[in-house]
């Protein structure tokens, strides 16, 4: 894959609880890597793959751009979310027509939910110690 005529002109940002993921969309052939590994052999299961490329799939894209990305941090659920939001990105700032019909879907927001901090005298973050009343 070589940097043509189309691609995104910075690598486009998205995270997920504690994921960040970088992707730059090539015009290409649908070729996709993450971690410079094909996205069934690094994210494991189908469902993360079709969840983090939905974006394409919704738009009929597939074919037309190459997936490049860089992941670091979290678990596969969450570098499967901050994909998804990256590449959603990605095509609404090649294509500003298909901004619009990624937003009505949700894929252009952020998934702001985070694992909660424990707090301190408490075993956890929700978790108390038994009540004793004597």
């Amino acid at each position: 894959m070589t940097v043509d005529a189309v691609a995104t002109p910075r690598p486009e940002t998205g995270r997920r609880k504690e994921a960040v993921a970088r992707v730059r969309l090539l015009a290409g052939s649908g070729q996709h890597l993450i971690n410079d590994r094909p996205p069934i052999e690094y994210l494991k299961r189908p469902t993360l793959v079709q969840a983090a490329f939905e974006a394409l799939t919704l738009t009929s894209t597939t074919g037309k751009y190459d997936v490049v990305a860089r992941v670091r941090g979290g678990g596969l659920t969450g570098q499967a979310g901050a994909l998804r939001l990256a590449i959603a990105r990605a095509l609404a700032q090649l294509d500003g027509s298909l901004r619009g019909q990624l937003g009505r879907e949700g894929l252009l927001t952020r998934d702001a939910r985070m694992k909660e901090r424990k707090k301190y005298g408490q075993p956890g973050a929700r978790k108390r110690f038994q009540f004793s009343k004597r």
